[in-house]
């Protein structure tokens, strides 16, 4: 399971709707759109002289839901553009969503890595919920006014750190609360594959193969 197993709202942007833009349920025209509407986005965000569009941009799905974004990316392969974005939005979403909780597995888990996916990261130390979300959406934004690469860096990073820590608890109330235990035993799976995702598609980035 990928971390997009974890996140449901209600969708605020209708199948229906989707499918008479693309034709239907043709996965080559849903790939299509996906992979079009991911390039022409960065771009046009790229180039803006706007200087308030980056800021617009990374609050879309805040304004509109996430599912808006989903129907347009989430089909996408993981190691594409559109599946990085979709992918980085998720994690933003997810951060958001529960900043407590996330703030308290990537303090734990950059207290033991070995690495130096905390420095990566770039999340201020020690980490709560505010820093967590300021994380978030300083990812988002170097996505469109910084390296991309860089970004996906950090979004990776920020996995791996939050994976460890969730092991770390699993493995500490795993007697007292086994169901739970494994929750977070998934979770720090999910974590750790997405930051696989994320590593790959910073490479593919940085050798103009991203696609």
């Amino acid at each position: 399971m990928a971390m997009t197993d974890e996140f449901h709202k209600p969708t605020q942007f209708s199948g229906a709707k989707f499918e008479s833009m693309t034709g239907g349920d043709d996965p080559a025209q849903i790939s299509r759109v996906a992979h079009d509407t991911a390039h022409a986005l960065l771009a046009r965000v790229r180039t803006s002289a706007d200087p308030g569009v980056v800021e617009r941009v990374v609050a879309f799905a805040d304004d509109h839901g996430i599912d808006a974004i989903a129907e347009l990316w989430s089909r996408s392969s993981p190691r594409s553009l559109p599946g990085a974005l979709w992918r980085i939005y998720l994690m933003r979403a997810l951060i958001r969503q529960d900043p407590q909780g996330t703030s308290f597995y990537y303090q734990r888990g950059s207290e033991l890595v070995a690495t130096i996916d905390q420095v990566v990261a770039g999340a201020t130390s020690p980490t709560g919920p505010a820093e967590i979300i300021l994380l978030a959406d300083e990812i988002l934004r170097g996505v469109f006014e910084g390296d991309f690469g860089i970004a996906l860096d950090r979004a990776a990073a920020f996995c791996r750190v939050t994976s460890t820590g969730a092991a770390s608890v699993a493995d500490d109330i795993d007697a007292a609360n086994p169901d739970r235990a494994t929750e977070l035993t998934t979770k720090a799976l999910r974590l750790s594959h997405t930051a696989t995702e994320f590593a790959a598609c910073a490479r593919s980035w940085r050798s103009g193969k991203l696609d």
